[in-house]
């Protein structure tokens, strides 16, 4: 006898934003994930070790996202004897606080559709 497949319903929906500059991502979870722990960290490779990422790829996202503001979101100096260090800038706090903001507003423009959606699941 096959046992029944147990439905489980989801409890929220979480969008995803991803903030485009024309087919390329400017922008995304992923990025504001690096942003965020480069700013708890003050390192660019402690940052990367957290999310299981390559330094260099790391280095490429910061190179992208400095490129694409209008001032860098985050100051980097290079280690040595003295070590480096990475830190978030003052437009990089606001870069992260506006994404988080517009996560939770799309967050509840959503609410109302989710709640039809949860209706038209099996029980």
């Amino acid at each position: 006898m096959r046992k029944k497949k147990c439905v489980v319903l989801p409890t929220s929906v979480l969008p995803r934003l991803r903030i485009m500059c024309g087919r390329d991502a400017a922008l995304g979870p992923g990025r504001v994930q690096l942003l965020e722990l480069i700013g708890e960290t003050g390192s660019l490779r402690a940052a990367a070790g957290q999310l299981d990422m390559a330094y260099m790829t790391a280095w490429m996202h910061v190179q992208t996202l400095n490129r694409r503001f209008r001032s860098p979101v985050v100051l980097a100096t290079r280690g040595g004897k003295t070590g480096g260090g990475a830190v978030l800038t003052e437009m990089g706090r606001r870069v992260v606080a506006l994404y988080h903001r517009m996560e939770q507003q799309s967050h509840a423009a959503i609410q109302e559709g989710f709640r039809e959606f949860q209706a038209l699941l099996k029980q």
